[in-house]
C-alpha cells in the first residue's frame, strides 16, 4: 500500500547509451537522442524544448517516464516545449509563458555563447507550486545570467496534480515491482539522468552538478537527497524555503495511518463514474482528457479535494521517509548543502484565535506569546503568519541544517529578507518565493520600471553566492562577506537584509527554538500536538 506522506520517490529510468558530443563553440549540440539548433543571445546561447522522455499521454499516464525517441536531422530547440498542464494559480509572481499541457517532459539549457574546452559548473533548477502548478517557462526562472557568469542552467518539466502523483490498485498490479505513484518525481530522477548522460553536449561537467529548487522544489530537493535511487546525479544542494520535516504543503495534513494513495486514487475515479480496480477501470482513466481533470484544481483548491494524496507518497523505493527522520538516522547524500528560508515565509495553521494558536506550544505557550508579540491586541493574521512561517519553512531548514552539520556534513544557513523597494510600503519582510529573482538575477523581468538600483545590487550579490557554491563547493565571494560553514553553537546566517548580505546570529533563535519544541512534540506525539 502505497501512505499518503511526504516520502520520496525516485525512478532509475533504464540509462541509454551517450553520445559524446563536441563542447566546442556554437547553437548546435548533439545528444543521445540527436542533434539539436539552438539560438544566441549576446552571450548565451539555450537550447530550450528539448524532450527528455516520452510524451507522458494515453497509456503512458502514470508510467515511470519512458526514454525520448531518437530523431533524424537537426531539431530547433529555440522556443520552450508546454508547461505540464495545470489550471494557473491567480496572482502567481511566475506566471507561465507558453501553455500547459500533458505532453510536456522537457528539458531546456543554457550555456555560455562562447566556451573553452574546460568543463563548466551545472545547475538544475526545480520549480515550486505546491505541486500543482509551475513551470519551467516563467521569465524570472530564464538561465541567461547563470550562463553569463560562466554555470550551463538546466531547467525542466515534471507532472503535476493527480499526473504527478497517483495511485490505485490497477496500477500496482500494472507495473508490479516498480516505484509507483510518484511520477513527478520520477520525471525529476529522468530529467537528472539525462543531464548526467547529455550536459557535456553544452560545454557541463556532469561531475560537477548542483541541484536548486524552492518551495514544492525545495521539498523535491530534500525528497532527491534522500532518495536512494537518486544517488550520485548530483553533487551539491540548495534548499529555499522547502521546509523538511514531516507536514502538509498547500495546507493538507499528513494523511495518518489506514490512510493511502489507493484509497485516494478510488476516489478520484469515482467522480469520473469509473468503478473496479482492474485493468478496464485504468483504461477508462486514462482516457479521461486532461483538461477535464486539471480543470478548477490549483494551489487555491488543491486542499479541498480529498481524491488528491497532496504531493509525495511513501512508497517505500523513492520516498521512503520524511527527509527530517531521514537525515537525523545520518542517510541521505553527502554533498555540500546551502539551505534557508525567506522572513515571511509559508506557513499554515489551523488555529482560528490567538488563544488556539498559542496553545500549539503546549507547555511553552506563554513564553511563545511574549516572544511573537501575541498579547490581546495583536492581530492574528500577522502572529499566525510568523508562526506558521517558522514552522513549515525557518525552523525546518535550521533544524537540517544543525542535523547535517552535527555530522560533519559542509551546510551554509541563510534567510532573505530584502524587499524590493517598490513595495517596502506593502510589505513587512520578504514573502515566500520573492528570493527567485534575485538569486536568477532576472529582477528586471520581475520588477520592470519600479526596479531601483538597491533591488539590482541586492540581485547582484545573491546571485554570486549562488554561482559561487556551484563553482567551488562554498558560497564565497571576493568583495562580499564571508559565509561561515553553520555551526549550531554560534548559530550565524546570511541574512540577505534591505542594506546587503550580512552574517548575523540569527536574532529568531528563541522563538525557533520554541518551534523546534513544538514540532518534535508533534511528531512524537507529544505536548503540543495539534
Amino acid at each position: 500500500m502505497i501512505r499518503t506522506l511526504f516520502v520520496m520517490s525516485t525512478l532509475a529510468m533504464v540509462p541509454l547509451l551517450a553520445t559524446a558530443a563536441s563542447a566546442a563553440d556554437g547553437e548546435r549540440a548533439t545528444i543521445d537522442t540527436g542533434a539539436l539548433q539552438g539560438a544566441t543571445a549576446g552571450t548565451v546561447t539555450s537550447f530550450k524544448g528539448i524532450p527528455f522522455a516520452q510524451p507522458p499521454v494515453g497509456e503512458l499516464r502514470w508510467r515511470r517516464p519512458q526514454p525520448a525517441k531518437p530523431w533524424t536531422g537537426v531539431r530547433k530547440a529555440t522556443e520552450y516545449g508546454a508547461d505540464c498542464i495545470q489550471e494557473p494559480f491567480p496572482g502567481d509572481a511566475a506566471p507561465l509563458g507558453v501553455k500547459s499541457d500533458e505532453d510536456c517532459l522537457y528539458v531546456n539549457v543554457w550555456t555560455p555563447a562562447k566556451r573553452g574546452t574546460g568543463k563548466l559548473p551545472v545547475m538544475v533548477w526545480i520549480y515550486g507550486g505546491g505541486f500543482v502548478n509551475g513551470g519551467s517557462s516563467p521569465a524570472v526562472y530564464d538561465g541567461s545570467e547563470f550562463a553569463k557568469d560562466g554555470v550551463v542552467l538546466v531547467s525542466f518539466n515534471y507532472r503535476l496534480g493527480h499526473f504527478g502523483f497517483f495511485a490505485h490498485p490497477a496500477l500496482a498490479a500494472e507495473q508490479k515491482g516498480q516505484p509507483l505513484g510518484n511520477y513527478a518525481i520520477m520525471d525529476q530522477i529522468a530529467a537528472l539522468q539525462w543531464v548526467k548522460r547529455n550536459v557535456a553536449a553544452f560545454g557541463g561537467d556532469p561531475q560537477n552538478v548542483t541541484i536548486f529548487g524552492e518551495s514544492a522544489g525545495g521539498m523535491a530537493v530534500h525528497i532527491l537527497m534522500t532518495s536512494p535511487l537518486a544517488a550520485g546525479l548530483f553533487h551539491k544542494a540548495i534548499v529555499e524555503s522547502g521546509g523538511g520535516r514531516p507536514g502538509p504543503l498547500g495546507g493538507r495534513p499528513i494523511a495518518g495511518p489506514g490512510d493511502s494513495g489507493e484509497a485516494r486514487g478510488l476516489l478520484f475515479a469515482k467522480k469520473y463514474g469509473v468503478e473496479g480496480q482492474d485493468a478496464a477501470a485504468l483504461k477508462k482513466l486514462r482516457a479521461v482528457p486532461a483538461a477535464t481533470i486539471a480543470k478548477g484544481f490549483n494551489m487555491a483548491t488543491m486542499g479541498s479535494d480529498p481524491s488528491y494524496v497532496g504531493g509525495p507518497m511513501l512508497d517505500g523505493k523513492l520516498v521512503v521517509g520524511a527527509p527530517s527522520a531521514t537525515y537525523e538516522k545520518g542517510q541521505g547524500a553527502r554533498v555540500p548543502l546551502v539551505i534557508g528560508a525567506t522572513n515571511m515565509d509559508l506557513g499554515f495553521v489551523q488555529a482560528k484565535t490567538l488563544d488556539e494558536l498559542f496553545a500549539l506550544f503546549g507547555p511553552n505557550a506563554d513564553q511563545a506569546r511574549a516572544l511573537y508579540g501575541g498579547d490581546a491586541h495583536a492581530d492574528f493574521r500577522a502572529v499566525a503568519l510568523k508562526v506558521g512561517g517558522d514552522q513549515m519553512m525557518v525552523e525546518p531548514a535550521r533544524h537540517v541544517a544543525r542535523v547535517r552539520a552535527a555530522q560533519g556534513q559542509k551546510v551554509w544557513q541563510f534567510r532573505f529578507s530584502y524587499v524590493a523597494e517598490s513595495l517596502r510600503k506593502q510589505w513587512a519582510g520578504a514573502m515566500h518565493a520573492t528570493e527567485i529573482p534575485y538569486v536568477f538575477n532576472t529582477v528586471a523581468a520581475r520588477y520592470g520600471a519600479e526596479l531601483t538600483p538597491s533591488d539590482a545590487a541586492a540581485a547582484k550579490a545573491a546571485h554570486a553566492y549562488w554561482v559561487a557554491f556551484a563553482k567551488t563547493g562554498a558560497p564565497q565571494v571576493a568583495g562580499l562577506p564571508e559565509w561561515p560553514a553553520y555551526d549550531p553553537k554560534a548559530d550565524l546566517i546570511m541574512d540577505f537584509t534591505l542594506a546587503g548580505p550580512k552574517i548575523t546570529a540569527d536574532p529568531w533563535r528563541a522563538r525557533l527554538d520554541l518551534a523546534e519544541a513544538a514540532s518534535s512534540a508533534r511528531e512524537h506525539g507529544g505536548a503540543g500536538t495539534q
